[in-house]
């Protein structure tokens, strides 16, 4: 499967001269997917989805590791730079809701409160 995620990453932009950075991050990307989803569903259940957020996330680590996209904005005259806030990238959030159907609680739940 990491072989379809590393084309996948390919596609999405990434470069052979990155593969340092990426192969490991498309391990972490396998296992953190792996380790969201509902108990007893494996990867091969999610169809493509699978696949296709692995390398959505491995993309998203990339850029980051490489600092791409920090900067949203920058003006020369009055000199001004803009940066993007640090609420997670759209790319990852976009990753889990391709997942959402296999994935287990991702970090909200309801909790019931006795009285």
């Amino acid at each position: 499967m990491s072989e379809d995620i590393l084309a996948l990453c390919r596609a999405m932009g990434a470069g052979e001269e990155q593969d340092g950075l990426l192969l490991p991050l498309i391990e972490g990307a396998r296992a953190e997917l792996e380790h969201l989803l509902r108990r007893g569903v494996a990867p091969e259940e999610c169809g493509e989805s699978f696949a296709l957020a692995a390398a959505m996330l491995a993309v998203d680590g990339l850029a980051a590791a490489q600092g791409d996209g920090q900067v949203s904005g920058f003006t020369a005259g009055e000199l001004s730079v803009q940066l993007r806030g640090e609420r997670g990238s759209d790319l990852r959030q976009r990753a889990l809701r391709l997942m959402a159907p296999w994935l287990g609680q991702t970090g909200f739940a309801f909790r019931g409160v006795p009285g």
